[in-house]
């Protein structure tokens, strides 16, 4: 129960690491607002949490949409009082599409789904936030430049936006921390989504010993919840990779 009686919003929380977080959350004593724009697949996870004697709200929104996410926050504060966590984790790939192949309407989606609709709930959230913990879920393409050039950079901008917000909110009870998650298994990388990625993805694989095993949802979550819990208290603009040892 290190989440007990918490109000938490996990974005992108309809599949993949989002609703191993959002159920681990729960298994936890918090309150998990879903969110996502598939109402269809909320509505699965809720009641597997609901199943399982858990405690969730389903608050579908468009995070691309500032107004959607200013609503997100308001409905959440109308409901539950206040915001204690929040888990930046919604997003997509970009297919490993290198800056020579990159479009500017794909560079536009990327960052605006990636990068952008963090800022937009982020602020919006911190306007409730007296105390709590931010996390904001990036990616080792983040780190190390391997992924597409527009996940690449949405993904290491949310490692400066992470410091950032921790300088301006250190001593005030708010944290806020990265988790940069390697290759796991999720509906955004099954092996038919793969085969539809740009060759670069293979240069960017020599890079690291993807002979490895990958990293599993559960274990993303995990790191997510040291982040969210009060066990990290001391703890905040630190960035964690969870990548199983691949990139090191």
């Amino acid at each position: 129960m290190r989440l007990k009686d918490k109000i938490a919003i996990v974005t992108g929380s309809s599949s993949g690491i989002g609703a191993e977080t959002a159920k681990l959350f729960a298994r936890e004593g918090a309150t998990v607002i879903l969110t996502a724009r598939s109402q269809e697949r909320l509505a699965q996870v809720e009641a597997e949490i609901r199943a399982a004697g858990g405690r969730c709200a389903v608050i579908p929104a468009d995070l691309t949409l500032e107004a959607d996410c200013r609503r997100l926050v308001e409905e959440t504060v109308n409901a539950f009082g206040r915001i204690d966590i929040l888990v930046n984790n919604a997003g997509i790939a970009d297919k490993h599409m290198p800056i020579t192949k990159c479009s500017t309407e794909w560079w536009d989606e990327v960052i605006l789904t990636d990068q952008t609709s963090v800022f937009y709930l982020t602020k919006a959230a911190l306007e409730h936030m007296k105390k709590g913990s931010i996390v904001n879920v990036s990616s080792i393409g983040g780190v190390f430049g391997s992924a597409g050039i527009s996940y690449s950079a949405a993904k290491s901008a949310l490692l400066g936006m992470t410091k950032n917000i921790a300088i301006q909110f250190a001593g005030q009870g708010i944290r806020c921390n990265a988790v940069c998650p390697g290759p796991t298994p999720t509906p955004l990388n099954t092996p038919e989504k793969l085969a539809t990625f740009d060759p670069f993805a293979e240069q960017c694989a020599k890079h690291m010993n993807m002979g490895l095993p990958h990293t599993p949802a559960i274990q993303q979550a995990q790191a997510i919840l040291f982040f969210a819990s009060d066990e990290s208290d001391g703890t905040t603009g630190q960035v964690l990779v969870v990548d199983n040892g691949i990139t090191l």
